[in-house]
């Protein structure tokens, strides 16, 4: 079974393991919100979660939550919601970034992990969600639209052409 839980010290092993396998295939560790700081600085680390959450700064408020899978007891991955968007979080990036570590991928975490972050999305009371991915990476598509994305349109973004997709939770 799947949660998303929020970091707290208990899960300090899971969270560098996982970082660690990310980090080592040399491939950029999506969402950006679980890279900006050092995990390794695990009480900056956990603190910089609340922070987001609470004094936004030049970011929206956000919150970033955890994949656990609770029969093997590890992280699969992780998924930062935005509260609100911003202009640049309107053209590309959108309310939700998730990732899934890479030897959790294609069974089905990224599409289990949005439908949760969807359930958060209507607790925040946002009734429109926007999700964007590169156009090359066909599974996230494919998570997106498993859970009811719609396809707006795709733009260029620094030469990456990006799919924006928006899901309507007033239904």
């Amino acid at each position: 079974m799947l949660r998303l839980i929020r970091l707290n010290y208990e899960h300090k092993e899971k969270l560098t393991e996982m970082m660690k396998e990310w980090y080592s295939t040399g491939e950029v560790v999506i969402p950006f919100s679980i890279r900006k700081n050092d995990y390794r600085d695990f009480e900056n680390y956990v603190t910089g979660f609340e922070k987001d959450e609470k004094s936004p700064g030049e970011f929206v408020p956000s919150t970033t939550l955890f994949g656990l899978d609770t029969q093997r007891n590890i992280f699969v991955g992780a998924v930062n919601i935005r509260h609100y968007l911003n202009e640049s979080l309107l053209l590309n990036g959108g309310h939700i970034g998730d990732g899934v570590r890479p030897s959790e991928r294609r069974k089905g975490y990224a599409t289990q992990m949005i439908a949760l972050a969807l359930d958060e999305c209507r607790a925040l009371n946002i009734h429109k969600v926007l999700m964007v991915c590169d156009k090359n990476n066909i599974g996230s598509a494919k998570s997106i639209i498993r859970n009811g994305g719609i396809l707006e349109n795709e733009i260029e973004v620094d030469g990456v052409i990006e799919q924006r997709y928006w899901i309507d939770l007033s239904k």
